[in-house]
């Protein structure tokens, strides 16, 4: 059983525990000039709008949230069941539940940030092209966003259905669209189920991206041997957790030096070694999703770990490391 770590952390009423966010310092990265006091930031879908969690522990410990998915009108969602556990993982179908963009931009920010005083990153989704531009456009008012996280998995309504992340053109209009919507930093979030995933970073690079953040979920699936059906209502999900770890890790190290564009890794990520192992891939933030929804304590024992690891392997800063393994 994971150790309770609140003692080391208290809440957020205990103000100057907040430097241990930043280790003095050791922690802090960048991403396209946002400065962060450490590189750990809630993945999207896995964290709500944030707030939720505030009576858990100080959010401001945190490097930054990613939001999760919004669409340009409310979304139910998928039918349940929703969620299928797997061998080191487990498998989501939610389908981008959320109020919309113009609740979350006008109601659900507005709550995060008495809890948060730094800036979130949103989560863009859409299933045009005028509705990604109409979403980042929202968010471009939104003084509580200092980065979209455009996800392309979506499906593209006016293109037979096919997703926009699998395409390398589509991926670069998208780019290109948000991009034409606002003057914040736009990461575009790619999927691993594509057969080049360097092919569709370097699409979304010359769209003008400032950023990638990689890899949203694999696909798969389970079955129910007494009902011999698929246990998820959509048949199909989302499959993350440790066991995607070495393959989330190969595609960071290839975007990395396709690119050279700072990169969210995300992927299976579960403690401090993987977060530095991660970075050194080139990442210089790391998501994390699924080991959060098993120990809602994880960021805060994460944080408690890097600064030893840090000393163990001969790291002064941990922004040295960005690209390590690439560079040598």
């Amino acid at each position: 059983m994971v150790e309770n770590p609140t003692q080391k952390y208290p809440t957020q009423a205990d103000q100057p525990n907040r430097d241990l966010a930043s280790a003095g310092g050791r922690l802090h990265t960048e991403l396209s000039g946002l400065q962060l006091d450490n590189p750990l930031i809630p993945a999207s879908g896995t964290f709500g709008f944030g707030y939720e969690f505030a009576d858990i522990f100080d959010l401001n410990l945190l490097g930054s949230i990613s939001l999760k998915g919004t669409t340009l009108h409310p979304r139910f969602g998928n039918p349940t069941a929703r969620i299928a556990e797997c061998t080191a993982g487990l498998l989501n179908s939610v389908g981008l539940q959320n109020p919309g963009v113009e609740k979350v931009v006008g109601v659900e920010l507005k709550k995060l940030a008495q809890v948060f005083t730094k800036p979130a990153i949103a989560n863009v989704n859409g299933f045009s092209l005028e509705e990604y531009a109409q979403v980042a456009a929202e968010f471009e008012k939104a003084p509580e966003v200092g980065i979209l996280e455009v996800n392309i998995s979506c499906p593209n309504v006016k293109h037979g259905g096919i997703g926009f992340g699998t395409d390398p053109v589509l991926a670069r209009e998208v780019t290109e669209t948000v991009k034409g919507a606002t003057t914040k930093p736009v990461y575009m979030k790619l999927t691993p189920n594509v057969t080049s995933v360097s092919a569709l970073a370097q699409a979304c690079a010359d769209g003008g991206a400032d950023g990638l953040s990689l890899i949203n979920t694999l696909l798969g699936m389970r079955i129910d041997l007494a009902k011999g059906k698929p246990i998820l209502a959509n048949v199909k999900g989302g499959f993350s957790g440790p066991a995607v770890f070495p393959v989330a890790l190969r595609q960071v190290y290839e975007v990395y030096a396709q690119t050279g564009l700072p990169i969210m890794g995300m992927g299976g990520v579960s403690s401090a070694r993987d977060v530095v192992e991660m970075m050194m891939a080139g990442a210089s933030a790391v998501q994390i999703g699924s080991a959060f929804l098993t120990n809602p304590y994880l960021y805060l024992q994460i944080l408690n770990d890097l600064p030893p690891l840090l000393d163990e392997l001969g790291i002064e800063n941990i922004s040295e490391i960005i690209g390590k393994a690439y560079h040598g």
